[in-house]
């Protein structure tokens, strides 16, 4: 037992210091304010895919509309085959900025996003914009979002800028699984690393990616991942090999509308995408199991059942555990005792995880708005 513990107790300041200082969640845009502007604002081009997204179109739509960017704008929305109007309403914008795309059928090997995202790039393909940026058909963006990207791009000569949107945190199920989801992202890309030209680690948010287009382009677009689930994290991965520079950061200026009122569309949400993430292999699942359960589950339960120093020092462990979760809860407005909850919440995402690996063995792994993406 107390070597047991002595395992967990490393682990854990080796997550607390090795692994680039992943759970201090700060917002690494709050000094976007103080940076330059550049000598000229590149035109940009907003793609959007969207497919059933009635709820929030119009309003993301209309948050790229109100942009107060110096530059031109051009806002492409890819209705990929809706049946709810999603099209109709994100034309009711009105603004001659806008252009809406009719997508057509998924070629064999295409993920539903990166089909939909490389028909509006294709709508577009004769502009001069040189700077496109990817963002979702939930999320909305502060007038002054696409200005700051453009402002941080150009002043550290990146490549790629991504901001992970503040997800909703209202429902009950919210407030107990969203902090720890983004706190997982850290965890596993630790934005320091990504964002380091030296490290291998490459990481974005899809929800917001600004990219250079000069160098995307260079690298293939879309083509070479476009099979990818996890699309965002690969882009990433492509435009860093070879040298590009990415930034990552956390951000309060884009928000998520996206809705997750009860467990089960948190489910959903990890299940897409979870066994994609351990590359479908079985071998990697049972090892992140075996790591999960040292990690989250043996410091609570060594502090609850065991005796002596395994107690004591599955205790620390513990502390330490919700410790580090302690700034998302923050972030979050929530209370740091929650942190204490941490093994339960880990525990849940590790059921999502061998639910996900199960869908993927049943041949319904990958959902894309209802469709199962190909592996191909």
């Amino acid at each position: 037992m107390t070597v047991l513990a002595l395992a967990a107790l490393l682990a854990w300041v080796v997550l607390l210091f090795g692994r680039g200082f992943f759970w201090l969640a700060r917002d690494d845009d709050r000094d976007a304010a103080s940076l330059p502007d550049p000598a000229e604002w590149p035109a940009v081009c907003a793609i959007i895919p969207a497919r059933n997204e009635a709820e929030t179109i119009a309003a993301t739509v209309a948050s790229l509309c109100a942009q107060d960017y110096p530059g031109r704008l051009r806002i492409v929305v890819v209705d990929d085959r809706s049946s709810d109007g999603t099209g109709a309403l994100a034309q009711a914008a009105g603004d001659e900025r806008l252009r809406v795309v009719t997508g057509g059928e998924r070629p064999p090997g295409w993920s539903g996003k990166l089909n939909a995202l490389r028909q509006g790039l294709g709508a577009v393909a004769g502009e001069d914009h040189s700077r496109i940026l990817f963002t979702d058909a939930d999320i909305v963006h502060d007038p002054d979002s696409l200005r700051r990207l453009v402002q941080r791009m150009e002043q550290g000569r990146l490549d790629l800028v991504s901001l992970m949107a503040r997800l909703r945190c209202e429902s009950a199920a919210e407030r107990w699984l969203i902090p720890a989801f983004v706190f997982f992202f850290a965890m596993l890309y630790p934005f320091r690393w990504s964002n380091n030209p030296r490290a291998r680690t490459a990481a974005a948010a899809g929800g917001c990616v600004l990219l250079r287009r000069d160098a995307f382009e260079a690298r293939g677009g879309l083509a070479p991942i476009r099979g990818r689930i996890i699309d965002d994290c690969a882009l990433a991965g492509l435009m860093k090999r070879g040298g590009g520079r990415l930034s990552l950061g956390l951000t309060e200026r884009v928000r998520s509308l996206r809705a997750y009122d009860d467990i089960g569309t948190i489910r959903a949400m990890v299940a897409r995408t979870a066994y994609a993430q351990l590359g479908y292999n079985p071998a990697i699942l049972l090892g992140m199991v075996a790591a999960m359960v040292l990690v989250f589950l043996v410091p609570p339960l060594l502090a609850i059942f065991a005796e002596g120093a395994a107690r004591w020092i599955g205790l620390l462990a513990w502390g330490m555990m919700a410790l580090s979760f302690a700034p998302m809860l923050r972030r979050f407005g929530l209370s740091p005792l929650r942190g204490f909850a941490l093994p339960l919440v880990a525990g849940t995402y590790l059921l999502f995880t061998l639910d996900s690996a199960r869908a993927e063995w049943a041949g319904r792994g990958g959902l894309w708005k209802g469709e199962t993406l190909s592996r191909t």
